[in-house]
């Protein structure tokens, strides 16, 4: 049987940020109130696209793997905010990477996307379909925000992460899965004025990200909790034996519920929600890069990781990790100049939100 070992890894983070402070002067809110209900600090805001987010952080996967662009076999691309639907996003990453001839895809099952993606892209090598795949995770969630909803306005950020996933006979990498949806609920999470369904010849006017924060809640902890109980069961591991919880950064409270239903101690968990905020699919990826950079990733480490998302998709993964923590080579990738402070990105969508 074929295993899918992580070989490389990657980020890419926007310089652009915008603090609690700062975005007080956008909606009528305070550092206190985020901090207290979302553990939030800061967050990210891109001045480039989707596709360029994910090309710098498959470019810095692809080299701490130590591989040639040209011998990979897929490129899936986790994204909720594509840069184009038709062509899709994944065939520009390509491109730009120099992935000659190697299938591209783009996934969405919003935050959840990237343990969906590493499911999908895990299968293809354990069929022996295929060798080597890039798995990306990229948001622009900055690009949806109703910027005169507090609720919304304060929760989210762009950035992506990668990773490299390669054909071996040895077990590591993903060995343990569970992925779902409650679709019954599936209003409760989602963004308005987007996607055919609406009249392209009538106005719809700023994108709104609607969902009910309590039910949300609820919800995200039992879903992302019975996951995990599942995905203990099929790889027989027990609570004491997880070394590491990456967990979807959404809100440090239902970080700290899956810390506690899991009984999982502090130091053991990677938080950095303080400083991206809800960058959706991507802050799995992020998170698991930064794990691994801060050394609370080890050599066979068992790991687990949990996510929830709009649709009502939910997901949680058993990642056994291999035997290198340090990049075999690091890419000199890198974005763009940004001359503009976070503020001053979204000041044309601000004043346009609040008219």
């Amino acid at each position: 049987m074929s295993y899918a070992h992580i070989t490389g890894w990657g980020k890419c983070i926007p310089p652009a940020r915008i603090s609690n402070d700062e975005i007080s002067q956008l909606v009528d809110t305070n550092d206190e109130w985020i901090t207290s209900r979302t553990g939030i600090k800061s967050r990210r805001v891109s001045h480039v696209s989707t596709a360029e987010l994910a090309t710098v952080a498959a470019k810095h996967a692809i080299a701490c793997a130590g591989i040639d662009a040209k011998d990979i076999d897929l490129v899936l691309l986790a994204t909720c905010t594509p840069s184009t639907m038709v062509a899709n996003t994944a065939s520009l990453v390509q491109k730009n990477i120099g992935a000659i001839g190697a299938a591209a895809m783009d996934t969405n099952a919003a935050c959840s996307g990237f343990l969906y993606a590493m499911q999908a892209a895990t299968a293809q090598i354990q069929a022996g379909m295929i060798k080597k795949a890039v798995v990306i995770a990229a948001e622009r969630m900055t690009w949806y925000v109703n910027w005169d909803r507090r609720d919304s306005a304060v929760l989210f950020g762009d950035g992506a992460g990668a990773v490299v996933l390669e054909a071996a006979d040895t077990p590591a990498g993903l060995l343990g899965t569970k992925t779902g949806c409650d679709s019954e609920d599936r209003d409760i999470l989602h963004i308005t004025n987007f996607g055919s369904d609406i009249d392209k010849y009538s106005p719809a006017g700023p994108s709104d990200l609607l969902f009910e924060g309590r039910e949300i809640f609820k919800r995200a902890v039992k879903g992302m909790s019975e996951a995990c109980d599942d995905v203990l069961t099929q790889a027989n591991l027990s609570l004491d034996e997880i070394d590491v919880l990456v967990p979807h950064q959404a809100n440090l409270r239902i970080i700290q519920a899956i810390q506690h239903r899991l009984k999982v101690d502090d130091e053991k968990v990677m938080v950095n929600i303080g400083e991206y905020g809800n960058t959706s699919a991507a802050t799995i990826a992020i998170a698991l890069c930064e794990a691994v950079e801060q050394g609370l990733i080890k050599p066979h480490a068992n790991i687990m990781s949990a996510a929830f998302g709009a649709g009502l998709t939910w997901a949680a993964s058993y990642i056994k990790w291999g035997d290198r923590v340090k990049p075999i080579a690091i890419s000199d990738a890198t974005l763009p100049p940004c001359e503009q402070s976070g503020l001053e990105l979204v000041a044309a969508a601000a004043a346009a939100c609040k008219q």
